[in-house]
């Protein structure tokens, strides 16, 4: 089993590319999972002495979701956070970051055309969501995959991202 994370901040394009990824891979081999289809919320957990735990427990359920196949999963997990705070099952034999971004303006016009109810209609809610992408932006180099969304539509980010799963993949079978 392969783990490919795809992070990114609100914004980047994660939602778009659950969408489209899901209609491209096979799911019979791949789970596309959302952290927001885990059923887990984050705001059960802010401000909680279980807060660092949100990512960790998300990622365990989708897992279970997954069950056994290769999981795709859409999240903001950053690598540090998985790497030192997610267990993962036994058959997982490898872990890929895929990387969505996108100059600051342009996720900040994306976050303030949401809904209201999504909360992104203060200069203080989008603030956090433009450090996470400016960290994201610096550290590219700790992704596999680094894509800059305003660059590619969502078809073509799609096809360079399915393209990346299936290849590793397929080497992999060829492998075993």
């Amino acid at each position: 089993m392969k783990l490919f994370i795809i992070t990114g901040t609100c914004g980047a394009g994660k939602s778009t590319m659950k969408t489209e990824l899901s209609a491209r891979l096979a799911p019979d081999r791949y789970a596309c999972v959302d952290s927001d289809e885990t059923g887990l919320n984050w705001w059960d957990y802010a401000g909680t002495e279980r807060e660092e735990r949100y990512g960790a427990d998300t990622l365990a359920e989708a897992f279970r979701i997954a069950h056994g196949r290769n999981l795709v999963f859409f999240s903001c997990m950053a690598p540090h956070d998985y790497t030192t705070k997610a267990a993962v099952p036994e058959e997982l034999t490898a872990t890929f970051y895929i990387a969505l971004w996108a100059k600051d303006p342009i996720i900040e016009q994306r976050l303030r055309a949401r809904p209201k109810e999504r909360g992104f209609t203060t200069d203080e809610a989008i603030r956090p969501h433009i450090d996470y992408n400016q960290w994201i932006g610096r550290n590219r180099g700790k992704y596999q995959l680094f894509i800059d969304t305003e660059d590619q539509s969502p078809n073509e980010t799609a096809k360079t991202i399915a393209a990346f799963i299936t290849g590793l993949t397929e080497s992999w079978r060829e492998q075993e």
